[in-house]
């Protein structure tokens, strides 16, 4: 029998409802830091508006989240500066991801509030999650268990050096 393994998953499996390390909100503190940290805190692109990080615990490969650099938690508490940075980041990134990754279409979404399903519902945050025919199969299903073929370092890398970082 084939072995998969996935090791970085087991702290989600174990504990969907943690904390983030160092507690508080992982996206304002990827966003307060310095770009020399952008690698540690897995961000892979930043504006004066909106900051980008690999999602720690992915959907599938290639799953970003673009959020507002500023803790913000409704639509309304942004301004049309705002959206338009973030909107223009979430298709600057969508480009990226496909021409690295040729997926074959891309979810992308927003969860506002805890009800919804915002694993971070005080911080507004886009996911961009890269999708291919057929990506869906029975590991979620029996397994509760997603295979994610690339590891975040190795996706850091090419996106990173793809947007010029």
């Amino acid at each position: 029998m084939e072995q998969l393994w996935a090791p970085w998953r087991l702290a989600y499996v174990t504990d969907p409802g943690q904390k983030p390390a160092g507690g508080g909100c992982f996206v304002c503190r990827a966003a307060a830091a310095t770009p020399a940290d952008d690698r540690a805190n897995l961000v892979v692109h930043r504006t004066a508006r909106s900051v980008a990080v690999l999602n720690r615990f992915p959907y599938n490969n290639g799953h970003l989240l673009v959020c507002p650099r500023d803790h913000k938690a409704g639509l309304d508490d942004l301004s049309p500066e705002d959206l338009l940075d973030l909107q223009l980041v979430l298709r600057r990134l969508a480009a990226a991801l496909g021409k690295l990754m040729a997926p074959d279409g891309f979810n992308v979404g927003l969860n506002l509030g805890a009800a919804a399903g915002a694993g971070l519902p005080g911080h507004l945050h886009w996911h961009l999650v890269p999708r291919w025919a057929g990506d869906t199969n029975f590991m979620p299903v029996l397994a509760g268990a997603n295979v994610i073929p690339q590891a975040l370092d190795a996706l850091y890398d090419l996106l990173t050096r793809e947007l010029g970082g």
